[in-house]
């Protein structure tokens, strides 16, 4: 895929598994600051994991196969990430009260994307979004399913909001609206999209 900035200039961006690739995890995920404190996408995982153990529990997972999720090089340079994995893995996901069941197949779950700064709106959450699509499905995944805020036309998802995705961005690629949950992401209401793979 080759994507666009700011200031016209064109980049080409490669999707990779995250597995033997935890340095560049960290520098899209990590916390920069010393002492600093913050998510290594482990919310949906296991937030009971503590803080500084967090980096040591996702370096375990990059280094074993399918691996945590993807990430996205932007002209070899680590700018974005999607963590996709069977649902199985996330402790929040099989304990949820609001994302229900829809059957009894261990879904692959799109569930949060990350893309650092300088290398926004350049459209690499649809190259992440692909990627782990292809990634579960080169993992024997029978589906895969995300569940992001609904976006009406035209409008533009805050950050807060946008780590989940919209349902826009799943339908461009395939997904269909499974069924509406009670839960939200920034006060917006979410969907599971899903898309068979096998």
């Amino acid at each position: 895929m080759t994507t666009q900035s700011a200031d016209g200039a064109f980049s080409e961006v490669e999707v990779r598994s995250a597995v033997g690739r935890f340095t560049d995890f960290a520098e899209v995920v990590g916390v920069k600051k010393p002492g600093g404190k913050g998510c290594w996408c482990m919310s949906y995982r296991d937030s009971r994991v503590s803080n500084e153990d967090r980096p040591g529990f996702m370096r375990q997972l990059c280094e074993v196969e399918p691996g945590p999720g993807v990430i996205a090089y932007v002209d070899d340079v680590p700018a974005g990430w999607c963590s996709v994995a069977p649902r199985s893995t996330y402790r929040r996901l099989m304990n949820s009260r609001t994302i229900p069941f829809l059957d009894e197949r261990d879904a692959w779950v799109a569930v949060c994307f990350v893309v650092r700064a300088g290398f926004r709106r350049r459209g690499l959450m649809h190259a992440l979004l692909e990627g782990a699509v292809e990634h579960a499905a080169a993992n024997r995944a029978e589906v895969i399913e995300g569940y992001p805020v609904e976006v009406g036309d035209g409008e533009r998802v805050d950050v807060i909001s946008g780590y989940v995705g919209s349902t826009r961005l799943f339908e461009a690629h395939g997904f269909h609206r499974a069924v509406p949950t009670t839960g939200r992401s920034g006060g917006r209401p979410r969907s599971i999209m899903r898309r068979e793979l096998a």
